[in-house]
């Protein structure tokens, strides 16, 4: 039997089995929190239809107060904690937010801007931080897993936002070991940085889309994962836009609407069209393309964000649907993908007035000089059955996570393989920096990217190799991983330490 056959094979028999699932073992998967083992009762998995309001206006996201008294500083407060839901009528949803709302608040600052922000962690007996995903920060203001904040404690994140780092980024917990947890249960928002001198037309406005994914059983609750998820990542039963299900937007005949994409699930794959719009991608997780490039459809996986420009040109509702793609799946109980409408807009007989058009050139990119070095990370799944039961972990070069290094020296160019040889794609996320992607290889075929952009995510399809520039410039510990966050977690993970 094929790999793969026999990881799919195994899985199915332990989904099968409540028995074996209750005495499944896997590595690390005794952290608090996790109800120590990482199965659950099958019925867990099973839950009871709930229906979910639809059709409400799209609303726009609150955001985050500035207490500073002067220009330039934006200092605010950002409390991680439990509070209660309404999804679904008549049932009461206990989650984790950011100052009691989740998605959290949109925070909006200026390249030039210095950031302060408190951190409170009121979240009972967890560790967490908060990671600011993409943004060039120091080492130490990063969130990431070796620099936890305690249950009942607070700090400071403080850092500048240099000229060029315009663009769409994202905040998240980052404990280790709690991250996925964390993050279904309700945390995170979106960090808008914007240029002081945007191409952009203002007229078509500035509308952030954050899309995420919630499962609830019959009382409103939101359950803990199934071994399906830990295996493939957890994906919801509904998705959610700004924490409503196929919310409404109303716009004129005519008009163009500047539209910032974000996949903050912990797993879900959205590949995305519009239903009788035109849509041009303008940017990437790192801001703005050199030039505006037309779409047919878009792929976000999980962590990645798109700017696009939506045409909305004929009267009548415009829906935004989900197409079929296939990254892989292990075991029975893979989710309907295609088919979903998750943002109808009202397109009405009136006229929009004029608007500029669109800038043939958005802002210049410079190409990445030659590499001084190059590093191979090898992606892989494993799964063995065990006398215990069955133990299984994704891994980097053969290893899980265990804070071990690979040094760097900062500021020197290196190009990066990605090789997955897993059976599912995985999305390959570097803190501290973005990077330029060169080259995809699949099956003895070698393309280039679309398009010249910054990223800080990547998908890497399952038998996909991508070949990626980057620089580190900043000293200290930086993560890469990938964002499925169940398959980080169990391993997918590993830390570079750049040196001065």
């Amino acid at each position: 039997m094929h790999r793969r056959g026999f990881l799919t094979a195994s899985l199915a028999t332990v989904l099968a089995s409540p028995r074996a699932l209750a005495q499944t073992k896997m590595d690390d998967m005794s952290m608090p929190g996790m109800g120590g083992h990482a199965g659950h009762d099958m019925a867990a998995m099973v839950q009871d239809a709930v229906t979910l309001p639809e059709g409400q206006a799209l609303r726009a996201l609150q955001v985050l107060a500035n207490e500073a008294d002067r220009p330039g500083l934006l200092r605010a407060r950002l409390t991680a904690e439990p509070a209660i839901a309404r999804f679904a009528e008549g049932r009461d949803t206990p989650i984790l937010a950011y100052n009691g709302i989740s998605p959290g608040p949109l925070i909006e600052a200026f390249e030039g801007d210095r950031v302060e922000i408190t951190f409170a962690n009121r979240i009972d007996n967890e560790v967490s931080t908060i990671h600011w995903h993409g943004m060039p920060v120091p080492a130490d203001q990063d969130g990431s897993p070796m620099d936890p904040v305690a249950a009942g404690t607070e700090r400071v994140y403080a850092f500048e936002l240099p000229e060029g780092s315009a663009g769409s980024y994202w905040y998240h917990p980052h404990p280790h070991g709690k991250t996925a947890e964390q993050v279904y249960r309700g945390l995170a928002g979106a960090f808008v940085v914007k240029a002081k001198a945007d191409p952009i037309p203002a007229e078509y406005g500035d509308t952030v889309l954050v899309f995420t994914d919630l499962r609830l059983a019959a009382d409103g609750s939101i359950p803990s994962n199934s071994m399906s998820d830990l295996m493939n990542g957890r994906v919801g039963d509904h998705v959610l836009v700004n924490g409503q299900k196929n919310p409404r937007l109303s716009v004129a005949k005519g008009a163009k609407r500047r539209l910032r994409l974000y996949n903050a699930t912990n797993a879900r794959f959205l590949k995305l069209a519009f239903d009788g719009a035109t849509i041009t991608v303008i940017g990437t997780d790192g801001g703005l393309l050199a030039a505006p490039v037309a779409a047919d459809e878009i792929l976000l996986s999980p962590g990645e964000r798109l700017e696009l420009v939506a045409s909305f040109d004929r009267p009548g509702p415009i829906t935004l649907d989900t197409l079929g793609y296939d990254r892989g799946w292990m075991g029975p109980g893979r989710p309907a993908d295609a088919g979903l409408t998750l943002l109808t807009v009202d397109v009405s007989e009136n006229e929009a007035e004029a608007v500029p058009q669109l800038p043939a050139r958005l802002r210049p990119i410079a190409p990445f000089a030659d590499p001084v070095l190059s590093r191979r990370l090898v992606l892989t799944e494993t799964m063995a059955m065990k006398p215990t039961g069955m133990e299984m972990g994704f891994l980097i070069n053969g290893k899980a996570f265990d804070m071990g290094r690979v040094v760097a020296r900062a500021g020197e160019i290196e190009l990066w393989e990605i090789v997955n040889q897993a059976d599912m794609d995985h999305p390959f996320h570097v803190h501290g920096t973005q990077f330029q992607v060169v080259e995809h290889e699949r099956d003895g075929a070698v393309s280039k990217p679309p398009y010249l952009a910054w990223k800080d995510t990547v998908n890497v399809a399952r038998g996909e190799t991508v070949r990626l520039l980057l620089r580190q410039d900043r000293p200290g510990q930086r993560m890469y991983h990938c964002h499925i966050l169940e398959h980080e977690q169990l391993g997918m993970m590993g830390v570079l330490d750049v040196m001065a």
